[in-house]
């Protein structure tokens, strides 16, 4: 085709598109039945995953719940988080179970370490043969460390990037082959506005998760290319959210998001095909603007955000 006629084309496409994005805004879009799918999510122990959980059994999907809960004993205050000593527990997976049982679906639990690869294609192998193809997979798994960045350490960063994102391709390459072969599923990423920008202190934790949302993008553009439109992709990408992962968020512009509304947000935009949730969606202004200002102002805005946290590892502390 000529390159004129691309380019004409390609405006045309773009105006459809603010106009359809604008109709969406006043007429509801449909929902997709998820009734009977078969939904993974990794992480869902606690926090947004255990609430995503819920708002699928609330559907009536079949849950398959992956996660590691920890119990950590800390032998003195300034114990050096090297020497905690960390062991994998059940409780948190049969936990969200429990619930989701009781809102009437069917609910099967795993224990698996998301950074260690043997564990998610053993487990993997599992859920095809005793429950079936997975429909939706919710990459949620994630771990945060909040350090200085020539203070954290080698297995700090290592097990950063296993769970982070490199699980997200061991575990995607486990389900999507029955997904290709229908044309038919869901891969949804759960990355943080740290995907879009960087932050002091999540040096380890921005990059991973940089990394978390261009898989979300580049499998999206991949799925597309191949003629696979039946397999949707979507990506959450919130703030602070007080689930506990990190400790008493706080921020002077930025809410801190309840982890109930964002769980809605998630299902809900999984629900209508959405690419990207980014919440709260006025953040997305910032995200333009951080594109086009100059470095110095960028620094400006960041010394007001304010931003406070902590973390096991990491008292709160300002970050400027």
């Amino acid at each position: 085709m000529n390159v004129i006629l691309e380019y004409i084309t390609l405006f045309f496409i773009a105006i459809f598109s603010y106009l359809e994005a604008l109709i969406k805004l006043f007429i509801p879009v449909k929902r997709k039945s998820v009734s009977g799918d078969i939904v993974l999510i990794t992480g869902s122990g606690h926090g947004i995953g255990r609430l995503t959980a819920l708002e699928f059994a609330k559907l009536q999907s079949v849950l398959v719940l992956w996660d590691i809960n920890k119990h950590m004993t800390h032998m003195g205050t300034n114990l050096h988080p090297s020497m905690v000593d960390v062991f994998p527990t059940q409780d948190g997976i049969e936990e969200t179970a429990e619930q989701c049982r009781k809102l009437g679906a069917k609910a099967f639990t795993y224990v698996v370490d998301c950074s260690k690869k043997n564990e998610i294609y053993a487990a993997a192998e599992t859920v095809k043969t005793t429950i079936g193809d997975v429909d939706i997979l919710i990459n949620n798994a994630g771990v945060v460390f909040g350090v200085e960045f020539l203070d954290l350490q080698d297995h700090q960063i290592e097990k950063t990037f296993e769970v982070n994102i490199l699980a997200h391709f061991w575990i995607t390459k486990c389900f999507l082959p029955a997904m290709m072969k229908k044309n038919r599923g869901h891969i949804a990423t759960v990355a943080s506005i740290c995907g879009h920008l960087g932050l002091t202190y999540l040096v380890d934790y921005c990059a991973s998760k940089f990394g978390a949302v261009g898989f979300h993008e580049s499998m999206t553009l991949e799925l597309a290319s191949l003629g696979k439109d039946g397999i949707k992709t979507t990506c959450l990408c919130p703030v602070f959210i007080n689930t506990g992962f990190v400790h008493n968020p706080s921020t002077r512009i930025w809410p801190v998001l309840t982890p109930e509304y964002v769980a809605k947000a998630f299902v809900d935009g999984i629900l209508t095909n959405k690419k990207m949730i980014i919440l709260p969606p006025s953040v997305k202004m910032y995200l333009i603007m951080s594109n086009f200002l100059p470095q110095r102002v960028i620094s400006k805005i960041n010394r007001m955000q304010d931003v406070q946290f902590s973390t096991k590892f990491r008292s709160a502390t300002k970050m400027d």
